[in-house]
This record gives C-alpha cells, structure tokens and sequence, in this order.
C-alpha cells in the first residue's frame, strides 16, 4: 500500500507536512516526500494506492473507554458491532471495560473476550476489574489477570467507596506497572444520577447529581495516587475543580491521568432540556463554566487522554422517564469530529495536539506499541478531511443513543487503516 498526498500528522514525533507512506506486510517500510511504483524499488505495480489529497493522516486512534456490552448485554451492542463503530471512527485499537455479565474479573471471561475480539479487524484490548464482581470488597487476582493478557484494571460504572480498599489496589497495580482507571462518583452525595444538580434538575423538578459527587473522590484519589506511586486514570472528568485538583496533585508528583469525552467538553447540562435521556450520561454534563475548565485542562496538559466511553443503550430503554433511563451515549464514530469542531476549529488545540491525545498518550499509558507514525511502526492511521461538513444520521454501532444525531459537524474520517489492510472507507 502507499499512501499518497496526505499531510502526516505524527504527534509522537511532531512531523505535520506533506508525506507518502508505504506499507508492506502490516508496517510503515518507508516515508518520504515522494514514493511511486515507478520510482521506488521497494515497491510494485501490485500496491494499493490511497490517493490523501486535501487529507490528514494521523495514527490509528485509540480509545480507553469503551463498552461493548459483551457478554450479557449484546442487544445493545456486541464486540463485532462495536469493532464496526470504531473502525467507522478511525479507531483501530479500544480498550473495553469490564462490567459486563459476566463481569471480567476472572480469567476465563477475559480470554473469552480477548479470543473473540481478535477476530475483528480492529484491535482489542480488555481491562478487567479491580473487585470481584463489582462490589468493591474482594481484590481480583491482578497478577493472574495481568499474565492472561489484561491491560489494566477498573470497576468502571461503580465507584471504590472505600478508600482503603481503594489504596491498596493501587498499591498492587503499581507493583505490576498497570494503569488502575477509577469512576469517581460518591452515590452519598446524588439522588438521581445522570443529570446535573443545579437549574435544570430543578427545572425538570428532580435532584441530580452534585459536582462534590465527584470532587470529593477525585480529591481522595488524587491523594492516594501521590501516595502509591500508581499510574491512575480519573476517568470522565466532568467537574471544573475536579480538573484543578487532577494539576494540583501532578504538581506534587502524582502519575495522574484524565480522561475528558468528547460530549463534556462539547456539550452543558442545558442539553437536556433539548435532548432528553439522549443528554444522560455518568458523570452528567454539568454548566459552561465546567466545559470551559475541561477545555483548559485539555489546553495545558492536565486532561492528557480523549475517550469516548462509547455506551450503548437501546431505544425502549432510552425512551422511559428521564429518572428511570439509563445513562451513557454512544460516541466511537463522532468523537474525532467532535474534537475537530469543538478543539481545533475554535482554536484550543492543534491538530497534532488533539491527536496526542487520541493516540500516542493513551499507547504509552498502556504499554501498546501503536500510536505513532514512523518507519518499522504498525501500520495503523486514521485518513481524514479536517474540513469536510457532515451530519450524523446512521451509525454503525447496534445503538443510536446520541444527542449528536442531527448536528453538523466538522472533520470526516475517508478510510481506517489497521495493520496495512483498509477496514474502513468513506469513497
């Protein structure tokens, strides 16, 4: 394959200008201004040409934070179906969280998982769980977990209330040199969950979920990270002082990590009122002035990752009361416009910058050898038009649960390559 036209945009190595790629058996062989089957005699009449005019090529991305609702819940989404979504928006590599049914937190659920996922064109990472089934009482064996091919651990979607528990995984994954991603929502503080308390909680006459739901433990965490020397992911970050705790405590030392989604540092709470259960998610969205602090956070290196928390729901269960539906939107094929539109349009972030954050940050935390562009690396990218209008209206996904349906955005991924072979294509 060679890949022409395109302008390179390598966040691991800041190469940003015009390039051609060539490909061979799965890895970039070659990079230069020029390459053609005439003029190269590393390659032949029989290689796939890509033609990027007016295009961006950027690594495969990579998302931490997906859920594809496999095993136990595959009406809503299943690992093929979920592959299918990211590969639609240039993701080549996922990480899936572990509270399916049921939960990973054993070894022959996690090889399942991973046995089935390689059998998708994308590639598939699995974390398991810090508890045994969710509970936050009993440790999995993260040793075991961690040799069966885990990449890290969480009890995503339930928070660690104690906090000695909580410290001595910390403790055990540090040990192992694995991330531990934490959901940082204290249920003490929050009567209906999904919806910001504040004006329209109030104007829909229920009360939501505080922001102090999730400071108080972000603060806590962020303590016990300095104190166990763990790589520690806040994942979802949702709240203004929660950023400001996450760059107190880097300051200190800590190896913290921050996931902001796309839908909180696009959307506010005012979605609901427009969108309904379509705007519900956990953490909720919260005001502009926390959107504003998110992007902040994004700007200066506090937020270093960009995921999706891609959570399917059907539409029977998204259309009960907004206090009885479930929470999550999916977000695998719009999130790099929404990074696009919402980033680098209104002049936040570069687009190596946004890209960073999509690819090589969430590689090293992981220890994946993909995120980069570069000569003997995989031949992952992610082929798209940075100016290209498009409106979301047919998803790949199994589930259609955005409220980004409709609105008009900005940057359309043209083709996802994964290991040299094309698994996507817009033409």
């Amino acid at each position: 394959m060679i890949i022409k036209n395109g302008i390179i945009a390598d966040p691991a190595s800041g190469l940003y200008e015009h390039m051609d790629i060539l490909v061979k058996d799965g890895k970039i062989v070659k990079i230069s201004p020029d390459i053609s089957c005439a003029s190269d005699a590393a390659a032949t009449e029989k290689e796939e040409i890509i033609d990027a005019s007016g295009m961006i090529v950027g690594p495969g991305l990579i998302d931490t934070h997906v859920h594809f609702r496999d095993p136990g819940f595959t009406y809503k989404e299943d690992i093929h179906t979920g592959s299918l979504a990211a590969a639609k928006g240039g993701f080549t590599t996922v990480v899936c969280m572990a509270n399916t049914k049921p939960t990973v937190d054993n070894v022959d659920t996690l090889k399942d998982n991973l046995t089935r996922g390689k059998q998708e064109k994308i590639r598939m990472y699995q974390a398991a769980a810090i508890s045994h089934s969710l509970k936050g009482q009993d440790e999995v064996d993260m040793a075991a977990l961690k040799e069966a091919g885990a990449c890290g651990f969480t009890d995503d979607g339930i928070p660690l209330t104690n906090a000695a528990f909580c410290y001595r995984a910390m403790q055990n994954a540090a040990k192992l040199d694995m991330p531990i991603s934490l959901h940082e929502e204290d249920p003490a503080f929050i009567k209906n969950n999904g919806i910001n308390h504040g004006k329209i909680s109030d104007a829909l006459g229920i009360y939501g979920s505080p922001s102090i739901a999730e400071e108080a433990l972000v603060a806590r965490d962020c303590l016990l990270a300095l104190r166990s020397g763990a790589d520690v992911v806040i994942q979802h970050i949702s709240s203004g002082v929660s950023v400001d705790i996450v760059r107190t405590y880097k300051k200190l030392g800590a190896r913290l990590h921050a996931e902001a989604t796309p839908h909180h540092f696009t959307l506010t709470e005012d979605a609901v009122l427009e969108h309904g259960t379509l705007a519900k998610m956990n953490p909720p969205l919260r005001t502009e002035a926390d959107r504003q602090k998110i992007i902040e956070g994004l700007i200066d290196g506090t937020i270093d990752l960009i995921a999706t928390d891609h959570a399917p729901h059907s539409t029977e269960e998204k259309s009960k009361p907004v206090t009885e539906a479930p929470s999550g939107i999916i977000g695998l094929e719009t999130s790099l416009a929404l990074g696009i539109t919402s980033l680098v349009k209104p002049g936040h972030l570069s687009m190596l910058e946004l890209l960073e954050k999509m690819t090589i940050n969430p590689a090293r935390l992981y220890h994946m050898p993909y995120g980069t562009i570069s000569e003997g690396a995989a031949a992952d990218f992610v082929i798209f038009d940075p100016d290209e209008k498009w409106v979301p209206c047919e998803y790949a996904s199994k589930s259609s649960n955005t409220p980004f349906t409709g609105m008009e955005l900005t940057g359309k991924v043209k083709y996802t390559v994964c290991g040299g072979n094309v698994i996507y294509s817009d033409k």
